[in-house]
């Protein structure tokens, strides 16, 4: 169920493939002040649509949600390939292996967060989706809703190529992933993505060339864990059941990337960012520049190609003919991580995990 329009907030929908980052785009898409999330869809991406979905939910209780925030599962398997690419090397076979503290998958509070139609059955992504548009533009007398992804983009392409009409009611996208000049591995979202930024309403592109920047040190490390935000010095022992289950987020994260990426300093906080620009863009730096993603490389499909420099005429439209993304170059990571850990001050004092 969509909650009534929030003046003076942001509505958002949170497309996911939770994941260890994922998690941290939910906590601040609930505890930002300025935005008012509508749900959360899940697809295939670090692990399945079953865990995915689950995580979601999970997150969701642990991070003291209002009830009426749900989630709705999505895409199994990519467009127009047969199996999806799952991430266990950096997240395990749940998407959020390392974690502690978390709700059991079939506890009756992360049951409650699965959306369900008057039948009782579980509500689809782009049911959600969907409804969440509708009820929100109201034909043009309501608001235009944001939508986010930050995993593989079969379930914003499906909404896109199902309903047109509706994106009148969309006020921009922003995705995470992709690079200028270097990327992930993501062959099998290619065709997803290629819809997506072909599509004709403002789009965000946040690429890992400005997701690397925002890594999760040992002074932000421990002060996620210290009881007073100035204690940064040594890692404490976390003073709440909350953060104990955000650190061991961090440590397994951290450990995967050093393993995987020789990543030294601690994991990138990918996902997170997304939230992050639609709350305060004026974080973030970026160009408006027309970006394919190819389909067909034997090496390459899933590579974003930003076309950095204008020999090729392009014009202002959003869509295939035009500059088509605002590609984000640049991030203040201090205010962002003083952003961050401020949500997790505010979701300190709601989270049940607190109060077990």
């Amino acid at each position: 169920m969509v909650e009534a329009i929030m003046p003076g907030k942001i509505p958002l929908w949170l497309d996911c493939d939770p994941g260890h980052d994922d998690a941290t785009a939910i906590l601040l898409a609930i505890h930002l002040d300025n935005i008012n999330l509508l749900g959360v869809s899940t697809v295939h991406g670090n692990t399945t649509v079953h865990w995915t979905v689950t995580n979601a939910a999970r997150c969701l209780h642990a991070f003291g949600a209002p009830a009426h925030i749900q989630v709705y599962p999505g895409a199994e398997k990519p467009l127009s390939r047969d199996a999806p690419k799952h991430c266990p090397e950096i997240h395990g076979e749940d998407g959020l292996a390392g974690v502690v503290g978390l709700p059991s998958p079939d506890s009756s509070e992360v049951q409650a967060r699965f959306a369900c139609d008057a039948d009782g059955k579980r509500m689809s992504a782009l049911q959600g989706m969907t409804k969440a548009v509708k009820e929100v533009w109201n034909a043009g007398r309501g608001r235009k809703v944001t939508i986010v992804s930050t995993g593989p983009m079969t379930n914003i392409a499906i909404f896109i190529s199902a309903h047109p009409e509706l994106l009148d009611g969309v006020e921009q996208f922003v995705f995470m992933g992709g690079a200028n000049g270097f990327g992930n591995i993501a062959p099998a979202a290619a065709e997803a993505a290629q819809i997506v930024v072909n599509n004709p309403v403002k789009t965000i592109m946040l690429p890992l060339d400005v997701t690397h920047t925002a890594i999760v040190h040992h002074g932000i490390h421990a002060r996620l864990c210290a009881t007073h935000q100035h204690e940064h010095d040594l890692l404490n022992s976390p003073p709440t059941k909350l953060r104990e289950m955000l650190s061991s987020l961090v440590t397994f994260f951290a450990k995967a990337y050093r393993e995987v990426f020789d990543f030294q300093d601690g994991p990138p906080l990918h996902d997170a960012l997304t939230i992050a620009y639609v709350s305060n863009p004026d974080l973030f730096k970026g160009r408006r520049l027309h970006v394919d993603v190819e389909t067909r490389g034997e090496h390459t499909t899933g590579a974003t190609i930003v076309h950095t420099f204008t020999y090729r005429p392009y014009d202002d439209t959003w869509g295939s003919n035009g500059k088509n993304c605002v590609v984000l170059e640049s991030l203040e990571v201090e205010t962002f991580f003083d952003i961050l850990l401020d949500c997790i001050d505010r979701c300190d004092k709601v989270s049940p995990l607190n109060t077990q």
